[in-house]
């Protein structure tokens, strides 16, 4: 006879009295049930699990001054954090065009924003990189563009904490890195086709790694057996000089982590795409502004900006840029090296 009831399973028991690893994270990963927890997980200055903090949002919001019925593009919906602000400057009328490769985060997103009220007249969604915003401006009728385009070119957190998608070196997971998982080559079999020159010229270009020979030349030797992230840290630390110390060794084991995520998505190559595009997607009188954390993407914004004001691209560019405050970077150390950097075209709103 079966119990008409049956009692659901219990989750396995973590050893200890916190969760350490993040699949153990119950409570985290339930926001909508345990709010009082995910408050206090962030009032110590750390992320929940599964969960991203937007990062400068009041001064994207300055910028980019979204009004009732306009038109705009958050080219890296991610967890949805600038989205639903947007989404509420908008309203009523307005059109928020959300893009994002990833199609577990993706789905997510939109199932808590449509949750929120945002119906699909509010909100529409593409899955696709930034390299496509072109098309996906152009394919909604958008003619002459949108009254602002916003990107976070970082990655989210729900990516870097979660060990099953490669991209954090804190835990063992598989090396894959892909913002698309099953779409390209993932880490580990880019780091086996892969020649001593090419990987010596990503961690080069990619990350400015000051032991980028060095390493090149150890990590190709045994590029087969990198299939994990624990393997990976751990031949990086036996390739790296002696003589460094543990912060050091850190730092370099994250640009190696950097200059392969970079590599295995394109980044450096979907952001030039982006920037090529983005002055036929805002409309006369509207904003642009994109975030960067780090150096090779803040030097390509950079540029193009300026060379959009010399060309009459674009009007009116930032002279300085937009920093997290020391409250914020206290709060959410993740907004440390972000930069905000912003452009409007010239003429009048449509």
């Amino acid at each position: 006879m079966t119990d008409p009831d049956p009692k659901p399973p219990r989750r396995p028991r973590y050893p200890g009295t916190h969760p350490r690893r993040f699949e153990q994270k119950y409570k985290e990963l339930a926001p909508e049930k345990y709010p009082e927890l995910v408050e206090h997980v962030r009032e110590r200055g750390m992320t929940p699990a599964g969960q991203h903090v937007p990062i400068l949002v009041e001064e994207v919001l300055a910028v980019l001054a979204p009004r009732p019925g306009e038109r705009g593009v958050d080219c890296t919906l991610g967890y949805g954090g600038h989205a639903r602000r947007f989404l509420e400057r908008l309203a009523p009328e307005g059109t928020l065009l959300g893009l994002d490769v990833d199609p577990l985060e993706l789905e997510k997103t939109e199932a808590r924003l449509r949750a929120l009220g945002f119906g699909p007249d509010a909100l529409v969604v593409r899955r696709t990189n930034f390299a496509g915003l072109g098309a996906a401006v152009f394919g909604l009728g958008w003619s002459d563009g949108a009254d602002f385009v916003f990107a976070d070119l970082g990655v989210s957190s729900m990516q870097i904490d979660d060990p099953s998608r490669g991209f954090t070196f804190k835990a063992d997971g598989p090396l894959d890195m892909r913002m698309h998982p099953g779409k390209g080559l993932s880490a580990a079999e880019w780091l086996a086709r892969t020649t001593r020159e090419e990987l010596e010229r990503a961690l080069v270009e990619h990350a400015d790694e000051p032991h980028a020979e060095r390493l090149a030349s150890a990590l190709w030797l045994h590029n087969h057996e990198l299939t994990t992230t624990r393997a990976l840290v751990e031949a990086v630390r036996r390739a790296l000089p002696p003589r460094l110390d543990e912060e050091e060794t850190t730092s370099s084991i994250r640009r190696v982590f950097q200059a392969l995520r970079i590599q295995v998505n394109d980044e450096f190559g979907a952001l030039e795409a982006l920037l090529r595009q983005l002055p036929a997607c805002v409309r006369p009188g509207g904003r642009a502004a994109l975030l960067t954390f780090h150096s090779g993407e803040d030097r390509r914004v950079k540029h193009a900006f300026a060379a959009g004001v010399r060309d009459g691209v674009w009007s009116e560019v930032n002279d300085e840029v937009v920093r997290a405050s020391a409250e914020e970077r206290r709060a959410n150390p993740r907004s440390a090296p972000a930069k905000l950097r912003w452009v409007r075209r010239g003429g009048a709103p449509a």
